[in-house]
Formats: structure tokens, C-alpha cells, sequence
């Protein structure tokens, strides 16, 4: 009787071993979900959440939050606004920067050139003395083509076709070539005319925008 029951207790314990190897097995060919692999989180265009191991379709072009197993997240990928608002944001505090940096090359540039307003206003002075002579001899110049284009006008008006008189000889070359030159060379002295009152008036907000600047940072 001892002997059945030892015998029973020793295959129970044969197959309570076999179950548990058997368990073991099957538990290490399970395939689980590794700490490196990622998963996908967004809301879409309609701002449903999707969430899924691989890429959702629905999440191309949006903001998409990489996970990893444990629901920590590893990265964000930019959406095309998020992207777009950043390059944008880069852009303005770049431009901003070199503004900055101008301005205070600016400004370094203003106290080592000069002592005081009194020279700012010296150099100003120089240089509009400059062009205003620059407008007056160019003043002159036209003065001198325009008497010149009135005799052209004068001498062409015996010819034709100008003059309908019967038996008026036609125009020579060279008084047209004349006229031609004339006309083009007064319209580049007048426009050099108006670049220089330009120019006058560019000296002239130029070096007072100096001026101020300059009593700012001396404190004047």
C-alpha cells in the first residue's frame, strides 16, 4: 500500500516537471514587444488619434509622437506647419540677429570716426557741397544742349519732310544723327539731374539719423 502511494507521489512530480518545462518553453517562444521597438501616436487632419506600431497614413504631414514600449516618448516628428512655423521663426530671429549686428558695427563705426556732432556735421557738409556743384555744372550742361536741340530744330526745318515748301531738299544724315544724340544725351543729363537732388536728399537723412545716434550713445 506504501508503495502505490510513493508511486503516485513520484509521477505526480514527473508530470507537475514536464508541465512546467513545457510552460517554460512556450513562454520563451512567445514573441514580445521589445524596449527599442516604437510606436506611433497623432492626431490626423480631423483630429482623430491614431495610434499604431508602424507609420499611420493618417499621420503623414502631422505632428507624430514616437514611443517607446513603456509609453515614454522618444521624439516628435514635425508636421509640415509645425515645420513651416519653425523655419519661418528661424528665419525672422536670423534676420533679427544681423540687424542687431549691423546696428552695433553701427554704432562702433559712429564713436571711432568721431569726436564730436560738430564733425558728423563738417563731413555732411563736404559731401553736399559736392553734389550741389555736381547739379549745377550738370544745370549747366542741359542750359548748353537745349540751345543747341533749338538750332538743330532750326537748320532741320528747312528740309523735308519738316518743311512742305515744293522743292525743299530732304534732311541730311548728319543733322538727324545731330538730333538723335542731342535728345538722347540731354535725357541722361536729366536724369542725372534726378539722381543727384536724390542723392542730396539721401545725405541728408543719412547723416542725421547719425547725428541723433550718435548724441544717444554719448548721451548728449
Amino acid at each position: 500500500m506504501r508503495g502505490i502511494r510513493t508511486l503516485t507521489i513520484v509521477v505526480a512530480i514527473v508530470a507537475s516537471g514536464v508541465a512546467s518545462s513545457t510552460a517554460f518553453a512556450a513562454q520563451r517562444q512567445r514573441p514580445t514587444k521589445s524596449s527599442e521597438e516604437a510606436y506611433y501616436r497623432c492626431k490626423d487632419i480631423n483630429g482623430q488619434q491614431l495610434f499604431s506600431d508602424s507609420m499611420p497614413p493618417g499621420c503623414t504631414g502631422q505632428d507624430t509622437e514616437v514611443l517607446n514600449a513603456q509609453g515614454s516618448v522618444l521624439r516628435v516628428i514635425e508636421g509640415d506647419r509645425t515645420r513651416a512655423a519653425r523655419l519661418s521663426r528661424e528665419a525672422t530671429e536670423s534676420s533679427e540677429r544681423k540687424l542687431k549686428q549691423e546696428r552695433q558695427l553701427r554704432d562702433r563705426m559712429l564713436l571711432e570716426t568721431y569726436l564730436s556732432v560738430e564733425d558728423i556735421e563738417r563731413l555732411r557738409d563736404q559731401r553736399l557741397e559736392l553734389l550741389v556743384a555736381q547739379h549745377r555744372a550738370t544745370e549747366a550742361t542741359i542750359v548748353t544742349m537745349r540751345e543747341r536741340q533749338n538750332r538743330l530744330e532750326t537748320q532741320i526745318a528747312r528740309f523735308k519732310p519738316y518743311n512742305e515748301r515744293p522743292g525743299a531738299p530732304p534732311l541730311p544724315d548728319h543733322l538727324a544723327e545731330d538730333m538723335v544724340n542731342t535728345v538722347n544725351s540731354l535725357r541722361v543729363y536729366q536724369e542725372s539731374l534726378e539722381k543727384n537732388v536724390t542723392e542730396q536728399a539721401d545725405v541728408k537723412a543719412s547723416f542725421s539719423a547719425d547725428i541723433k545716434r550718435f548724441k544717444e550713445l554719448k548721451g548728449l
